[in-house]
């Protein structure tokens, strides 16, 4: 990852960019999701999921977002990083501060989306239970995943003496 890419909090006002990334990371890894169905959900994430989680986000040296996560309860409830900067080490630094600055150990992923399921898999979380329906009661079913391996992991800060809190 470039190293002009930085961690910030976002404010409120960086809220309709951070649903743009939402709709577009959305679009690329959720193919199975009808158009009216992502509308209503582009809705729930304004309104309600991001003032509902605490927030992180990559910025690049232009500070426009380029990708974020959500924790709330030890769960990361929502990590999308923008298409066009997928495999640049966004949504592994994201998940790793969730991990260890924001005592993440648990999430859900949607079954249908093997990209992310994978990249959790690679990242150390173990699939441990699973529900047929999303949050919204609809038939996308949820995968239920937890953190079992850090032996690698370094602090998002840099910070490499400190282990993360994982807790089983």
């Amino acid at each position: 990852m470039s190293p002009t890419v930085t961690l910030h909090t976002p404010h409120q006002s960086d809220y309709p960019e951070l649903v743009r990334v939402w709709e577009a990371s959305v679009r690329a890894t959720h193919d199975f999701l009808p158009e009216g169905y992502i509308l209503l959900l582009r809705e729930h994430v304004l309104r309600k999921y991001l003032d509902a989680v605490m927030l992180v986000c990559c910025k690049d040296a232009r500070r426009r977002i380029r990708g974020f996560a959500g924790v709330a309860n030890g769960r990361v409830d929502m990590l999308f990083v923008a298409p066009e900067h997928r495999g640049q080490g966004i949504g592994r630094r994201l998940l790793r501060h969730a991990v260890n600055e924001l005592n993440a150990e648990r999430l859900d992923v949607n079954e249908q989306n093997p990209q992310a399921l994978g990249f959790y898999l690679h990242e150390g979380f173990e699939i441990y239970g699973r529900s047929e329906t999303d949050g919204l009661g609809q038939p996308y079913p949820l995968l239920h995943m937890r953190l079992v391996r850090t032996t690698s992991w370094h602090s998002s800060s840099g910070n490499h003496h400190r282990a993360p809190k994982w807790r089983k």
